[in-house]
């Protein structure tokens, strides 16, 4: 009997929409979006996949890789993956709630995104000690908010920039700090779940 953990459920689910999505694009047209579904797919068989053939990666890319290994954390991005791609084309519809139709579905991605960020990157910094960096707790939240707004403002100033060569990219100011306030937000539910019910991993003590 094979034993289907209820993350890895949610990340064979995710990947089911995702696909879902790709046959929209195909039947509406869209490379870009055929592009985008392939990648997530992808993406996301690589939890299901690596920890069976590679189970014992070198020490110094595990806490690297660690979140990978984790279901738990997988399935939080599994989730991010799949309602993201589902707004940017509602399968089976014309919809694309992202860049056209309702244009405030990104405050949702940002918030999930800001999630699934700080989640990976507290988690990496949690195992270092593997590779003989130990941090305290205190110490694991303080740099992962660190390097979280260092991602989340570069990928802000990388849209920005890249304004000129994507036609459907143009976000006032106000729209970029609207889309952070969402990132810090996601980012510190991610520190709730992780300080008080410990999921989809615990910090210790300091």
């Amino acid at each position: 009997m094979v034993d289907i953990t209820s993350e890895s459920a949610i990340i064979k689910g995710s990947i089911f929409v995702v696909f879902l999505g790709f046959l929209t694009a195909v039947i509406n047209g869209r490379s870009d979006h055929i592009y985008r579904t392939l990648v997530a797919m992808l993406g996301l068989s690589i939890p299901l996949i690596l920890p069976k053939n590679l189970p014992n990666p070198p020490e110094k890319a595990k806490p690297f890789l660690s979140p990978v290994y984790d279901e738990k954390t997988m399935a939080v991005l599994a989730v991010f993956i799949a309602l993201h791609v589902s707004l940017v084309n509602v399968p089976f519809t014309h919809y694309d709630l992202f860049h056209r139709d309702w244009r405030n579905a990104d405050m949702v991605s940002h918030f999930l995104g800001g999630l699934t960020v700080w989640l990976i990157v507290a988690q990496i910094l949690s195992e270092l000690e593997g590779i003989g960096l130990k941090l305290s707790k205190k110490q694991v939240v303080l740099y992962a908010f660190i390097v979280f707004y260092a991602l989340s403002m570069g990928w802000e100033v990388a849209e920005k920039l890249s304004e000129s060569e994507i036609s459907f990219i143009h976000e006032t100011l106000a729209n970029k700090a609207r889309d952070l306030l969402m990132d810090t937000l996601g980012a510190l539910f991610g520190w709730w779940m992780v300080e008080k019910r410990r999921y989809p991993f615990g910090l210790g003590r300091d």
